[in-house]
């Protein structure tokens, strides 16, 4: 959409052309349809003048699986379309249902392509992006906890920015994120691996509490513990350049490069090699070398954050 993030979702651009179809006091709840709602005769049925003259939207999904009577029906209804509907068809890509989509186009439709977001940097850009058009100010922090805390789902994310925007004054900041999401950000086991190796002891701990009461199993967090110590000392060792440049050096995405660089802060050639131990200790341990599984956790996790500030002790 101009104007708007490049990173969209298909119910941003469905409430988006709602409100560009009329003011709310002048149109009728959207007509949300499902291809089974769409048999024959249906869509003369809805496209029908009114007496009143009001706006009409009509979300049509799945256009893919629309049966063959009822695109025909749409291909002839685009040729002389009512100035007072709105129809949005929603598809999504590929062959199937592709001759609606062309007569769409040659009907002069405006088109809005809403790509799957699959990389984290997409997502932060997503929420930023969000937080401006709702005219606040959130710290970048801020930004990359709400994407920790909720995940990839944009629908979740934009309701979760909506939601801090219409509860928080001023600029929102990470320890909002965390007053009102602790317990979703908390419960993953990179959220653990992140507060280790930033030397933040106390939240790595109340992080790992968290992921072990949800069900994370223990196994998971020791792998994400020795993914984030390796990747500290495989780009402490690097020899200097571009994200772009290390990331295919050191088999990481450039995003992580810049992260990684952010968390390595304080931490030594010794201190990585403590924390190594420290987590192949931890690794015996929750397989089945120790009796507790959930203090030999505790313990990497300390041992690690000491790590991570030798230079600074």
């Amino acid at each position: 959409m101009k104007g708007r993030n490049p990173v969209a979702y298909a119910g941003r651009v469905v409430e988006d052309h709602q409100h560009l179809a009329a003011p709310a006091a002048h149109r009728t709840p959207p007509f949300d349809l499902a291809p089974e709602q769409l048999q024959p005769g249906a869509l003369a049925e809805l496209t029908s003048p009114s007496l009143f003259a009001e706006r009409k939207v009509l979300i049509m999904r799945n256009a893919q699986d629309l049966p063959a009577d009822t695109i025909k029906e749409i291909k002839a209804y685009l040729d002389a379309p009512a100035e007072e509907i709105t129809l949005v068809v929603l598809h999504p890509g590929g062959v199937k249902g592709k001759a609606l989509l062309e007569a769409a186009r040659k009907a002069g439709a405006r088109e809005v392509a809403c790509p799957k977001t699959t990389k984290p940097a997409e997502r932060l850009a997503f929420v930023r992006q969000e937080f401006r058009s709702l005219g606040r100010s959130a710290t970048p922090e801020a930004c990359q906890a709400l994407v920790d805390a909720i995940g990839s789902d944009l629908r979740e994310l934009a309701s979760a920015a909506a939601q801090l925007t219409s509860d928080v004054d001023g600029t929102i900041d990470e320890a909002v994120v965390a007053r009102y999401y602790t317990g979703r950000a908390e419960a993953s086991s990179f959220t653990v691996a992140d507060r280790a190796v930033e030397g933040r002891a106390a939240e790595a701990l109340e992080a790992l509490r968290w992921s072990l009461s949800t069900g994370v199993a223990p196994v998971l967090i020791t792998s994400a513990l020795a993914q984030g110590v390796r990747a500290i000392g495989k780009l402490s060792s690097a020899r200097g350049g571009r994200p772009a440049d290390l990331a295919r050096e050191l088999g990481m995405p450039p995003w992580k490069i810049d992260r990684v660089r952010q968390q390595m802060r304080g931490w030594t050639p010794d201190g990585v090699s403590v924390a190594l131990r420290a987590v192949a200790e931890a690794d015996a341990g929750v397989k089945g070398g120790g009796d507790d599984p959930e203090y030999a956790l505790e313990k990497a996790v300390v041992a690690i954050a000491r790590a991570a500030r030798m230079r600074r002790s």
